[in-house]
């Protein structure tokens, strides 16, 4: 299992579980050219695989899933719908298919992005039923528990971002029932509850020889990230922050693993988290407790990192690791806020834009004016501060701006971000120019540190966690740490610790402030200040299609 998503075997299994979901998403056998012979390992690989790749021969052909394979992933289609309507980050053109409904939160039952999602979640359950279905009795109690797991985090999306599910465990022809909120809730909890004993160790993976497997690090992780918005999938009816506060403790009491903080030429701990040897960087990897595999050469795909990086990248950036630039992503002024509270982040001027330069004219005249990303962390105070507001990539006459003003124009519409990065800490030349290396960490120890601190604060205004807050905060040697535990300190350090890592409508939600009038941010309820939301925005519809072809699904209320 060395490496699992790089020598993955690929079977010939047709995916039939959801047959209500079949037609409208046109689930193809996994490898219908292939021979039917197959190895466990390979199988197992492929349950990890559906996590970071789209389709048999990557980046595009042999799909999993018919349609545009850029963008049915698993990362992508979750960042989108937790990130790109949120105070953390736009898409830079709004005419692209369902991108604006997304912007100004009017999305409705039709929208693809909504539905993208879906389907990949439906897939992904279709493709772990049948390996539970077909191995379990042959293969052992701890490689049936990962692929438990892994069905559980998928599902786990479907409370968050639907608050229900087509709901199935087995591997037949029936068609899937609905299980929502409090019920779907109960049954992840009862889920990880009986697979954790039987999966490896806290931290048993976390080393070069398994590194992206789950062991029980992995199910404590997001049994904590599930407890602690038990009251809003629940409506308010549980509220399992001790629960939350248990699974934080057995991760951190274990040893098993750190914040990474030591530099690595030049680069923080922090950043080295997000670039493209973080699955052999050993400061790395002891702070990730479950990443989803990314190999620029070996595992190509338009929707993993390869996403996260070309996607925020505009051609003309000094240190841009790839060659592919898409320059789609800006950072929206709130989140710039989150750093540079007067907005006097460093940034070039029309007068300082040059004429086709190289890369070393961009960064002597970054160096010069003080407006390189190494000025904007050095004045936030913060190493998380990873924007760029340079001369590299601006036009004539044009350069990047904090905020868009009365529409959303192109990718100098903000700050460009440089927290994802395909370039190696320890110098050494990555896989592919145009493909990432990085390894997307769905959990990581920093997670742990400030879900037990929120957590604490939820159960009785406890400020126990404040020291959780400032560990967090000293390892990215912020200037200003936190003084006392409150609502705005919490949502402030998700933004700023997380930002860019498809979990921002999640907090949000929890705290209250997606939706209303409470928070707004540039383009919420499409007006350029913000404006108010209805609540049903907290909750995604079911797509269309989903609820013509099966009868046991409803309608999420409003849509």
């Amino acid at each position: 299992m060395k490496k699992i998503f790089i020598t993955t075997a690929m079977a010939s299994i047709l995916c039939m579980g959801f047959v209500s979901c079949a037609d409208e998403l046109n689930i193809k056998s996994i490898d219908p050219q292939s021979s039917p012979s197959y190895t466990v390992d390979g199988l197992l690989a492929k349950q990890y695989a559906t996590l970071g790749l789209t389709g048999q021969k990557g980046p595009a052909g042999s799909a999993d899933l018919s349609g545009d394979e850029g963008e049915s992933g698993f990362i992508r289609t979750i960042f989108n719908l937790q990130e790109l309507m949120t105070d953390e980050t736009a898409w830079a053109y709004q005419n692209d298919n369902a991108i604006a409904p997304i912007t100004n939160f009017s999305w409705n039952s039709g929208n693809d992005r909504v539905n993208w999602a879906y389907q990949r979640l439906i897939f992904d359950i279709t493709l772990y039923n049948q390996f539970i279905f077909e191995q379990s009795g042959s293969l052992s109690e701890d490689r049936i528990a990962e692929v438990r797991f892994l069905r559980a985090l998928n599902y786990y999306y479907f409370l968050d971002l639907f608050r229900k599910a087509p709901f199935k465990d087995t591997f037949d022809n029936n068609l899937p029932t609905e299980k929502s909120g409090k019920d779907l809730y109960e049954w992840l909890d009862n889920e990880l509850t009986t697979i954790e004993p039987m999966m490896a160790e806290v931290g048993a993976y976390n080393n070069s020889e398994n590194f992206g497997r789950a062991d029980r690090g992995a199910a404590y992780a997001l049994h904590a990230r599930l407890a602690l918005n038990s009251a809003v999938y629940t409506d308010g009816q549980v509220k399992d922050y001790q629960k939350a506060i248990h699974y934080c403790d057995e991760i951190i009491n274990s040893g098993k693993y750190d914040l990474c903080r030591a530099k690595k030429n030049g680069w923080s701990g922090y950043q080295q988290l997000f670039m493209g040897d973080n699955d052999c960087n050993p400061e790395a990897m002891k702070e990730i407790i479950f990443p989803i595999r990314q190999d620029g050469l070996k595992a190509r795909a338009y929707s993993g990192t390869t996403y996260l990086v070309s996607a925020a990248t505009i051609g003309g950036m000094p240190y841009a690791s790839t060659q592919d630039p898409w320059k789609c992503m800006f950072a929206r002024e709130n989140l710039i806020e989150k750093f540079f509270p007067n907005k006097d982040i460093p940034m070039a001027t029309v007068d300082d834009v040059l004429s086709n330069p190289t890369q070393e004219e961009v960064r002597a005249k970054d160096s010069e004016k003080g407006i390189g990303t190494a000025d904007v962390i050095a004045k936030a105070g913060d190493d998380r501060a990873l924007l760029y507001m340079g001369v590299g990539g601006c036009e004539t006459g044009k350069v990047r701006t904090i905020n868009p003003g009365e529409n959303i124009t192109g990718p100098l519409n903000g700050a460009s971000f440089v927290k994802w990065s395909n370039l190696h800490a320890d110098g050494s030349t990555q896989h592919d120019q145009n493909y990432s290396d990085t390894d997307f960490p769905m959990f990581r120890l920093a997670e742990i540190y400030l879900t037990r601190a929120e957590a604490k604060y939820r159960l009785n205004g406890s400020q126990e966690g404040l020291a959780d807050i400032q560990l967090v905060q000293g390892r990215a040697n912020r200037q200003i740490k936190a003084t006392s535990v409150d609502e705005q300190t919490l949502i402030d350090e998700w933004c700023r610790e997380f930002f860019m890592e498809g979990r921002r409508r999640s907090d949000l939600v929890r705290f209250g402030l997606f939706t209303g009038s409470k928070y707004l941010w540039s383009f919420k309820g499409g007006v350029e200040k913000g404006a108010g939301t209805p609540a049903y925005y907290d909750i995604y519809p079911m797509p269309d299609n989903e609820i013509k072809n099966n009868p046991n699904l409803h309608q999420n209320p409003k849509y």
